[in-house]
């Protein structure tokens, strides 16, 4: 199917508690009245003033369930290109657009003397909301101690909530991995490398193991991504010792579901039976590719982005797999879940430069925020929010304009050319992250104190008190 799909252009305004939608302006064949852009106020996108709306959406109380919704890499410039190509400049996203309260918060790490890192990585940053201290890049829940630092997920699950944790990359990526395990070093996935490169964590050190090895321990009810390839790795030492990290889970009673069909067949998650599915050997395929960003890119006539064709139809969308989670988690659960979702490549494809790979991974993530939003709306007693972990380096510039960077020239669903710029690395290289403060926005009881300007720190404290954890 192609991804153009007849697409509207839509200007939507949410209302703050509730789900009402006016559809306003529109490409040719959309639905609803067109208006006037260029007329008086035509591009405004309040209905007038909302502060009584605010108000009565403010709810200081605590929340049964949390569900936090991360893109890895989602700056301001990746959601407002997304938002940009998939509904229009005067568009608007139904789930990351639809939140009420919307903040900005800080994102530096340190460095481990305990220094400013003004441009932090994926491990310190989930770090930071995971267990609300700040550590150095690479460390996963530790501090710049190496002091392993309790997580949400960890605190939910001792005061009996279910847990979750959600994502298109290996399950063992630093966003991941920073809600199950502790360790020195991201890039410890499994016993291999975790010998060479974490030896104090490795277990026949008598440490607690990999990353994959601490998840396994930590158990949350549901776990799903990639990654599948580091379980077939061999325990070093302990009760599991010679097995593969896979056959030791069997044993250990999870359910291990390897595409869409077998995790639709779940109906049961818990710590007896908890579901790890594992949906490819690394991290999977994402939505849509498209031209390559290169030297001239800007010159040349601006393309849609299309289906990734690399992107089995077996595999669960970030949207199936949040919608699955929520269902298992939910069901008959009367204590309340905890549950983190990730859209990992919007990173990872800003790295490489690949503009429509970026923009289907943000696309992704607004349909699992809206699943989750839906939610928390019937269910009345769930808070989400939706961050990002840090800034990355594409930026819109005019279209068809020189740049020094690599530029790729996309056609918008308006019709119009959208030129994006990577100017951190040369053509070949990984391009960087950068050191800007990131949007914030969340629904229900808590989520008037991600307005203003927090830190990311904050994220840890306000969910703690959302859920009565105790840290």
């Amino acid at each position: 199917m192609n991804s153009y799909r007849g697409n509207t252009s839509r200007r939507t305004v949410v209302g703050i508690a509730a789900a009402a939608v006016i559809v306003g302006a529109t490409t040719a064949g959309a639905i609803g009245a067109a208006h006037d852009l260029s007329a008086h106020g035509g591009a405004t996108r309040l209905s007038g003033d909302q502060s009584k709306t605010l108000k009565s959406a403010i709810d200081g109380g605590r929340a049964d369930n949390v569900i936090l919704l991360i893109g890895d890499g989602m700056g301001d410039s990746e959601i407002t290109s997304a938002r940009n190509y998939e509904y229009g400049a005067d568009g608007r996203f139904p789930g990351i657009d639809a939140l009420p309260f919307t903040g900005q918060y800080t994102t530096f790490s340190l460095t481990k003397d305990g220094k400013v890192d003004y441009v932090p990585d994926s491990a310190a940053t989930g770090s930071a909301w995971a267990t609300g201290t700040k550590t150095y890049d690479n460390a996963v829940s530790v501090d710049i101690r190496g002091k392993a630092q309790p997580t949400l997920l960890e605190l939910a699950k001792k005061r009996g909530l279910k847990t979750g944790d959600v994502t298109t990359s290996e399950i063992q990526d630093a966003t991941p991995a920073v809600q199950v395990s502790h360790i020195s070093a991201r890039s410890c996935y499994g016993p291999v490398k975790t010998t060479a490169t974490c030896p104090e964590a490795a277990l026949e050190n008598g440490g607690p193991g990999s990353i994959s090895e601490q998840l396994l321990k930590t158990r949350p009810d549901v776990t799903l991504g990639g990654g599948a390839a580091t379980f077939n790795e061999k325990a070093t030492a302990g009760k599991w010792k010679n097995l593969t990290l896979l056959d030791q889970a069997e044993r250990r009673g999870y359910q291990l579901p390897t595409d869409l069909a077998s995790l639709n067949q779940i109906t049961k998650a818990d710590q007896k039976k908890p579901v790890l599915g594992l949906f490819g050997p690394g991290n999977l395929p994402v939505r849509w590719t498209g031209p390559a960003a290169t030297i001239d890119g800007s010159k040349k006539p601006a393309e849609r982005c299309k289906d990734n064709s690399a992107r089995p139809a077996t595999q669960p969308s970030l949207a199936a797999m949040t919608k699955k989670s929520i269902q298992l988690l939910d069901k008959g659960n009367t204590k309340g879940f905890f549950l983190q979702v990730e859209g990992a490549s919007i990173d990872k494809q800003d790295h490489a430069a690949d503009a429509c790979g970026q923009i289907g991974e943000t696309v992704d993530l607004d349909e699992a925020v809206k699943v989750a939003l839906d939610f928390a709306k019937k269910d009345k007693h769930t808070t989400v929010i939706v961050t990002a972990d840090h800034a990355h380096t594409s930026q819109i510039i005019e279209a068809g304009s020189t740049s020094p960077g690599l530029t790729a020239n996309l056609l918008t669903n308006e019709g119009s050319p959208m030129t994006l710029n990577y100017g951190t690395s040369p053509s070949g290289g990984s391009q960087q992250h950068t050191g800007t403060q990131l949007r914030v926005a969340a629904y229900g009881p808590q989520a008037a104190n991600f307005v203003g300007l927090t830190d990311q720190t904050d994220m840890f404290f306000t969910i703690s008190r959302a859920l009565n954890l105790k840290p």
